[in-house]
């Protein structure tokens, strides 16, 4: 591929915001030197600027970089706000049976009760798959190896990805879904959070309302399974929580009020995404259970 294609190719990931950096030509190693061998002087006179800090959006310099070299595309994920999910393939020395990334993702979906999500998804010369995703506001998701499943590989702070257009010896890469990343969906952030410390008062929230010993105990139970809830699994057990009680809440055992309180306590206590989304999943699933709940009231 040309220098001119590879520019055209370079300066699509800007449009979209991207920052991108000069790859080798035909390689996915960053140009230029490596930080053992730095001459500080020139654009690191002040300190090697590794890829991430080489990162640009200005049109100019890209303009100026890829005209020079039929140079490969990086785009720094970090800077760009993006959380890219890299789906392996299985390796040939591997025994048959051994998942690649795509399984492992499935089945980590099929444990926590999701579905895999669509967004932008770049296809790698081996066959892999690039699922990008932005990452939530205030959010600084670093890269990872193996955190989602075997096979599985993030890219974040402190990574970058083969933008499409891209060539190597072994193949292209090319984009199989244009549409615009969505945010890394909620669980997808817990699983990639490490863990904070756990909630150990969250269980003990008091029940208020004049319920009965049956709708106090389940209440507190509930608390409980939200509190531990373990990381990539607290989204999917908050919602189960919800429509569960939900059901006590339109036979009238329980005030809605209280609910929402003590959910929204017990899973912000062990927080690794922010208190809005955690109060959003309680309502969609009290709402869900209310609605289909045969004992609900009219009044």
């Amino acid at each position: 591929m040309t220098s001119l294609e590879l520019l055209a190719w370079a300066l699509e990931p800007v449009r979209r915001g991207w920052a991108v950096f000069p790859l080798r030509p035909s390689d996915k190693r960053p140009a230029g030197h490596a930080e053992r061998l730095c001459p500080h002087t020139g654009r690191c006179a002040d300190g090697h600027l590794k890829p991430e800090q080489r990162a640009t959006t200005d049109r100019d310099l890209i303009v100026g970089a890829w005209t020079s070299q039929p140079y490969n595309i990086g785009i720094a994920t970090g800077p760009s706000g993006l959380l890219v999910v890299d789906l392996d393939v299985r390796k040939p020395e591997e025994q048959e049976g051994t998942p690649d990334g795509v399984e492992s993702l499935l089945a980590l979906c099929e444990r926590v009760g999701q579905t895999l999500p669509s967004t932008y998804q770049v296809r790698t010369p081996s066959g892999g798959h690039h699922l990008y995703f932005t990452q939530p506001d205030g959010a600084r998701l670093h890269s990872s190896a193996g955190r989602l499943g075997h096979h599985i590989d993030t890219r974040g702070w402190g990574g970058y990805v083969v933008a499409p257009g891209s060539t190597t010896p072994q193949g292209g890469y090319s984009v199989v879904d244009e549409r615009p990343p969505i945010q890394l969906p909620i669980w997808l952030h817990e699983a990639l959070t490490p863990a904070g410390k756990p909630a150990q008062a969250a269980a003990s929230i008091p029940v208020t309302t004049r319920a009965s010993s049956y709708a106090a105990a389940a209440l507190r139970a509930e608390i409980t399974n939200v509190a531990r809830a373990a990381d990539g699994t607290r989204n999917a057990t908050l919602l189960r929580a919800a429509r569960a009680m939900g059901r006590l809440v339109a036979s009238g055992d329980l005030t809605r009020a209280e609910v929402e309180e003590a959910l929204s306590s017990a899973a912000g206590g062990n927080a690794t995404q922010s208190q809005r989304y955690y109060d959003d999943v309680i309502a969609r699933g009290l709402d869900w259970s209310i609605a289909h709940n045969p004992q609900r009231r009219t009044a």
